[in-house]
């Protein structure tokens, strides 16, 4: 068998297509990793502020319990429609 330039040419661009492939795949999996990795740190920083937010909603309806009216019933208020809005959405 005789091997000629046009032989190693079509190998090369063979080759150089599995190799552009290969890479492709290989950036595509590198993605999908990376977004599951940011969900992961997501998912944590909300389940963090829905603490924080049960925190401060218990920490307003005591100062209301005690006396401290004005801000803190529009803040209270303010918080428990945004937490309530929260609790309703749906993920289509």
């Amino acid at each position: 068998m005789y091997i000629d330039a046009d032989t190693i040419i079509k190998a090369a661009s063979l080759l150089a297509a599995l190799g552009a492939l290969v890479g492709a795949v290989i950036a595509v999996y590198k993605v999908l990793e990376s977004n599951k990795k940011q969900s992961e740190v997501i998912k944590a920083i909300q389940d963090e502020q829905t603490i924080i937010c049960y925190g401060l909603r218990g920490a307003l309806q005591g100062l209301i319990e005690q006396g401290c009216d004005g801000p803190c019933k529009d803040a209270l208020t303010m918080l428990d429609k945004h937490l309530n809005k929260g609790a309703h959405k749906t993920d289509l």
